[in-house]
């Protein structure tokens, strides 16, 4: 199936659900497409309902993606989840391969977003729901990672880079380590920023959904291409 296909089998039942939705979800790991020649994304059965089961644990459990991708990796290996959870994913292996896909569907402007984007949290809750302390939230404040709104809380954003920093932090990597990826972030949202607001002028009163959609994207985008150029270094520095 094309993702295109792929979203026309999710709306039904998920009707905020946008191919951005999708592609940031297999940026962050949670699903994991096959490719054509061509470099069309391909997804069989087993794919989808892995999608089904992610944006049902959202929408209905507010689990974070850590925690989502926690319980398939136990489904995986064949363990329980415990709590109320969607029809576990088919197997990937059971599965054939589909078709040659066509091209991707056009987004459509989302109803209703529950991601992390859309949370606003007091500076004690992004410590609970992080792992880190109070000093591990300064270190990355104090090197531009961690940025409060000016009403003193914090977006899912925010959660996601404390998490990641975190896990970071068991290899011994500390928030100094990290400030070239907050300059890396502020040229490609130089470089990106001259797209979006033209785009919000254009499209009408849907204008702002539709550019925040292209944020998403762009931004799933630019972590699939950083990631595979870490990933390409690092093979080379471990060499043939």
């Amino acid at each position: 199936m094309s993702i295109g296909e792929v979203l026309a089998r999710l709306r039904p039942e998920f009707p905020d659900v946008t191919i951005s939705k999708l592609r940031f979800l297999e940026a962050e790991g949670l699903v994991e497409p096959l490719r054509a020649p061509s470099g069309y994304r391909k997804f069989t059965p087993a794919h989808v309902e892995r999608l089904r089961f992610v944006l049902a644990a959202q929408r209905d459990r507010y689990l974070p993606l850590r925690v989502i991708r926690e319980q398939l990796d136990e489904m995986e290996r064949g363990e329980r989840v415990v709590g109320p959870a969607p029809a576990p994913p088919a197997p990937m292996a059971s599965i054939p391969m589909a078709s040659m896909p066509a091209p991707p569907a056009a987004a459509v402007v989302p109803q209703v977003r529950v991601e992390l984007g859309d949370s606003r949290l007091t500076r004690a809750e992004l410590a609970e729901r992080s792992g880190l302390d109070d000093a591990g939230l300064e270190d990355l404040e104090q090197y531009g990672l961690l940025v409060p709104t000016a009403n003193g809380y914090y977006g899912g954003d925010a959660l996601m880079v404390a998490r990641i920093a975190a896990q970071l932090a068991d290899y011994g990597i500390e928030g100094r380590h990290l400030r070239p990826y907050r300059a890396t972030a502020d040229r490609e949202v130089g470089l990106l920023a001259q797209l979006v607001p033209p785009l919000a002028r254009q499209a009408g009163p849907t204008g702002r959904a539709q550019a925040l959609a292209t944020v998403h994207e762009l931004a799933a985008l630019c972590a699939q291409l950083h990631g595979a150029l870490v990933r390409q270094g690092l093979r080379q520095v471990l060499g043939p």
